[in-house]
C-alpha cells in the first residue's frame, strides 16, 4: 500500500518542529510537500494555514500538518476552506479519534504547547488511523465539508 502524499505548513513559530516532522516522513517514504514558511522570521499564519488547506482540498495532499505557535490560528485559516477538517491535537488520543470519529484530514499542532514527542506520537496516530465511517459519516457530512 502507497503511502499518502502529506502537505506541512507553519508559521515562524511552528517552522522548526515543521521540518522535524516533515524529515521524518520523508526517511519513512512519504512524499511530502512543503508550503513553508522557509525560515523564522515572523510571517502570517492565516495565509499558510489558507494554502494548506487549499492543498489537501483539492486533492493535492491526502493529508496536511499545519503548525504555529499554538496551533489554534492555523487550524481556524485551514478551516475556513471547504473539504479541509483540521483537528487542534495535543495528545495522540486526540489525534486518533480526529481521524476515527470525525474523518480529520489536517493535524494541527501547537509548537510552544507541545514537545516533540507528543508531536511525533500525535502525527504517527493521524497517519494510522483510518475513518470509521458508519455513523461518523452521517455527522461528517453535516459538517458541510465532506470532501
Amino acid at each position: 500500500m502507497s503511502k499518502p502524499t502529506v502537505a506541512f505548513a507553519a508559521d515562524h513559530a511552528g517552522f522548526e518542529l515543521k521540518n522535524l516532522l516533515r524529515d521524518e516522513l520523508k526517511a519513512q517514504g512519504y512524499d511530502i510537500i512543503d508550503l513553508g514558511t522557509n525560515s523564522s522570521d515572523s510571517v502570517d499564519y492565516p495565509d499558510f494555514g489558507r494554502h494548506l488547506g487549499e492543498t489537501v482540498a483539492s486533492g493535492k495532499a491526502k493529508i496536511g500538518v499545519a503548525v504555529c505557535g499554538s496551533g489554534i490560528g492555523i487550524s481556524i485559516a485551514a478551516n475556513r476552506i471547504p473539504g479541509c477538517r483540521a483537528a487542534l491535537c495535543t495528545d495522540s488520543l486526540m489525534a486518533r479519534l480526529s481521524r476515527q470519529h470525525n474523518d480529520a484530514n489536517v493535524l494541527a499542532l501547537g509548537a510552544r504547547l507541545i514537545g516533540a514527542d507528543t508531536a511525533r506520537d500525535c502525527l504517527k496516530a493521524f497517519l494510522d488511523t483510518p475513518f470509521e465511517g458508519g455513523r461518523h459519516q452521517r455527522r461528517v457530512d453535516k459538517l458541510g465539508t465532506a470532501a
